[in-house]
């Protein structure tokens, strides 16, 4: 991973990841040299095998990342440019989707545009009491373009995807709660906090079944009911033959916290 970038700070204490997105002057909105910076680093992070969650956010308590780069956008010429810049971010958050390594955003602002599209590419979602979502592309005279129609449709339902992206409407963290945009609202100085316990919690975990679990849930989420039991079947099943398995059953019944390798 390089030392330094231009568009995000990383922290990390061996196991947990902060990657704060950084482009404070214009609320972090996300240009090609962040999608680039994030993709490269999220990828040196679920290389290494001490890594066990991330946390994504954004610099200061205004936004977690307002948008795309409105300049760049409106610097694109033809149709062949605006799908090759499409394919970029939604090559980023399918990548977040199929990481070893859980990410959980910290919606610490506003979330909005392809800055939803981010959040929605994550694990887990927390957003602080001030934070502000939405798909408001209509305003410009497009779609969301990093996967925002798809993933919202998938988080909340046709209902309230065709609300958010016909409308444009911004929403608050109570009413993202509601509809399952994010699965927890905390006062603002508590979010990191939050975000850091819950990245904790999954850090003691086995990686090895933290990475199944992930590959289960997304894998099967659009198959045949009985298509998706037979892909967990055999996610638990190659789990058992793990040392971890073994640890976690015989730390259990010595009455003491497992110590997972992460093989």
């Amino acid at each position: 991973m390089p030392d330094r970038y231009e568009n995000l700070v990383i922290e990390s204490d061996g196991r947990i990841a902060i990657v704060t997105l950084h482009r404070p002057a214009v609320l972090n909105a996300l240009n090609g040299a962040l999608l680039a910076e994030l993709s490269l680093a999220l990828r040196a992070i679920d290389d290494d095998p001490a890594m066990r969650a991330v946390i994504l956010t954004g610099s200061g308590e205004k936004a977690f990342a307002a948008g795309a780069d409105i300049a760049e956008l409106a610097a694109l010429q033809s149709a062949i440019e605006a799908k090759a810049a499409a394919r970029t971010g939604q090559a980023l958050t399918r990548q977040m989707e199929r990481m070893r390594v859980p990410v959980i955003a910290a919606i610490n602002g506003f979330a909005l545009g392809g800055g939803c599209e981010l959040a929605w590419a994550c694990d887990i979602r927390i957003a602080s009491e001030t934070a502000r979502l939405g798909q408001p592309e209509v305003n410009l005279g497009i779609i969301p373009g990093y996967g925002g129609s798809q993933r919202t449709t998938r988080l909340v339902g046709r209902g309230h995807a065709m609300y958010l992206c016909l409308t444009g409407e911004i929403v608050d963290a109570r009413e993202a709660l509601r509809i399952g945009l994010v699965e927890r609202v905390v006062p603002q100085s508590a979010l990191m906090l939050e975000a850091r316990r819950i990245a904790e919690l999954i850090a003691a975990k086995a990686p090895l079944a933290i990475a199944a679990c992930k590959r289960a849930i997304d894998g099967g989420a659009h198959l045949r009911l009985d298509d998706a039991l037979e892909l967990e079947a055999t996610e638990f099943a190659e789990l058992v033959a793990t040392a971890d398995f073994k640890e976690g059953s015989v730390a259990f019944l010595e009455k003491r916290p497992p110590l997972f390798s992460g093989k």
